[in-house]
């Protein structure tokens, strides 16, 4: 492995995890975090669990769950909604284990009444590139939601509509196409999608989650509901029956930690269908959103981060884990309003994940550097002055003609983006940047710079990404 190679695979190494509690500080800033976001949003409760270097060290709740259980607890069950999506993405991926269908099954093989169905296949139900419409896309209750409904009905009414698009060509959220998945897995498994999910999933994590339609009841979290900036009042669920494999599931935010311990420990399933969950589906054209199977990968802040939301009538979660990091946080709440679960998500993980040394190397991004460098050698144009003795030594005639021929046919990238902020090594400042051209084509340029806004490029290599 050259010099390279070895630095990028050293910018994907995890940080020392941290396994110790929380302190003091770091609790007393979560819980003003909270109370002051609940305050601000008017949402009545949020419950709250926190996994640092693999295991749980954060289960509490703050607010009003309900009309009649003034005070929140841990031990409530929230509707969890779209997070339960994960759970049937690896149900299906544990009866392909088995041999009892393949996620590049046609959907076809298992319900031929589908549009399109000879040309779907099973996994572009969980990643959201099948094309069938979504039978939910608004935030509220339409009027069909006050009368039962089962999974047939639902595929009977959207899942016979003409596709919205070919299958792969395109990304667009479908709680249809899980409903369809859902009845794929009961086929293929035998049983009842509850039946499988509580004996393959719940049971060996030590979970015990309720069906969605359990939990509209005097006993559990009440969801609740705001009209612009006016009063926040209790919402009305939907009938049984219109979340089903699309969003089924009520379950404790420790619960749903426990679930994120067995991602970052890559347990209960094998290691290999925890990665092709996480890994981003690439369209027909090569361009991909970060949606995998179930969950979504994506850069924040510079760290990587697996997440889904979910949102019922009255609730909304977030899920969010960082592999790297041992690191999750799970927020859970019973308002359909005001963000608070993204805006606890961002506080809590600015407290709870390690802090890097070179965090503010107070060095710029020089993203229009890069740019203006890279346009050059595109051209053919080296300017010596631009870099260092070393860097004018690795620009050889033959290296500077590969960038020229290699490159001059991609045209300009349309976007020069810095994933990280700058690091300090060796004496130089360490910078990487993602660009993208056309057609979706993405290349990597990792640099090497004399501190300073203009200092002379020690490194300046471009990758495929």
């Amino acid at each position: 492995m050259n010099r390279l190679a070895l630095a990028l695979a050293a910018l994907a190494l995890p940080l020392p995890a941290l396994a110790q509690d929380l302190s003091p500080a770091e609790t007393a800033r979560i819980d003003s975090a909270v109370t002051a976001t609940l305050k601000q949003t008017g949402v009545p409760s949020a419950q709250i669990a926190v996994v640092r270097g693999g295991r749980i060290v954060l289960d509490r709740a703050w607010g009003k769950a309900s009309e009649t259980i003034p005070v929140a607890t841990p031990a409530l069950p929230y509707q969890i909604a779209s997070n339960s999506k994960q759970f049937l993405a690896a149900l299906l991926l544990m009866l392909e284990n088995d041999g009892k269908l393949s996620l590049d099954d046609p959907v076809s093989k298992w319900l031929p009444e589908v549009s399109g169905a000879e040309r779907i296949r099973v996994r572009q139900l969980l990643s959201h590139t099948a094309g069938l419409q979504d039978y939910w896309p608004q935030d509220y209750l339409f009027s069909d939601m006050e009368k039962p409904v089962n999974p047939a009905g639902i595929v009977a009414r959207w899942g016979r509509k003409p596709l919205d698009y070919a299958p792969g060509t395109r990304w667009q959220y479908s709680n249809t196409g899980y409903v369809v998945a859902g009845m794929i897995a009961e086929k293929a498994g035998g049983e009842h999608l509850w039946y499988q999910l509580e004996k393959r999933l719940f049971r060996p994590l030590g979970i015990n989650p309720l069906p969605i339609d359990a939990t509209n009841g005097p006993r559990f979290p009440q969801g609740y509901h705001r009209n612009a900036l006016g009063p926040v009042r209790a919402a009305t669920p939907p009938a049984r029956g219109w979340l089903w494999a699309a969003g089924e599931l009520s379950m404790t935010a420790a619960e749903l930690a426990k679930w994120d311990i067995a991602r970052i420990e890559r347990s209960l399933l094998p290691r290999e269908d925890w990665e092709e969950m996480e890994r981003p589906v690439r369209l027909s054209d090569g361009t991909t959103n970060g949606y995998g199977l179930g969950v979504s990968q994506h850069q924040t802040k510079g760290r990587w981060v697996i997440d889904h939301g979910g949102e019922s009538v009255g609730f909304l979660s977030q899920n969010s884990v960082w592999l790297d990091e041992k690191t999750a946080v799970v927020v859970l709440t019973n308002g359909d309003f005001g963000g608070a679960q993204e805006t606890l998500t961002e506080k809590i993980a600015e407290i709870v994940l390690p802090k890097s040394p070179q965090a503010d190397t107070g060095e710029a991004p020089r993203e229009g550097d890069a740019r203006t460098t890279l346009a050059m050698l595109t051209a053919g144009t080296f300017d010596p002055a631009r870099f260092t003795d070393n860097a004018r030594y690795y620009f050889t005639a033959q290296t500077r003609a590969d960038y020229r021929t290699s490159l001059a046919r991609l045209g300009p990238p349309l976007k020069v983006e810095a994933p990280r902020p700058p690091r300090l090594r060796g004496g130089f400042v360490n910078r990487v940047f993602r660009l993208t051209y056309a057609k979706g084509r993405k290349l990597v340029l990792v640099t090497y710079a004399e501190p300073g806004a203009h200092g002379r490029w020690e490194q300046f290599i471009v990758m495929p990404e």
